[in-house]
């Protein structure tokens, strides 16, 4: 599956707390939270990897199925995008 490449908003900071990634949006003052794997994919992405590799080192790093990764990135994605905390790059 391509995914299409994201831009992290430059209003959200990231933190993890207690094994979740906590983000701040600081345009609307509103607090995400992602689990493991999804605030894995936040530092990859916030570190330059496309989402593409960030895909790639995901199923390296968890045990998951690639068909169940590529479902719930593809969800993910779609929230970030429609919370404004990522942008179409």
């Amino acid at each position: 599956m391509t995914f299409e490449n994201v831009r992290l908003s430059d209003d959200v900071v990231a933190r993890e707390v207690g094994g979740e990634t906590m983000l701040l949006d600081l345009a609307s003052g509103k607090y995400f939270s992602l689990n493991a794997v999804g605030g894995r994919f936040w530092q990859l992405i916030d570190s330059g990897q496309s989402p593409e590799q960030t895909r790639d080192a995901l199923l390296e790093e968890f045990e998951v199925e690639a068909g169940q990764l590529d479902s719930d990135l593809a969800a993910l994605i779609a929230q970030l995008t429609e919370a404004g905390l990522v942008t179409p790059a």
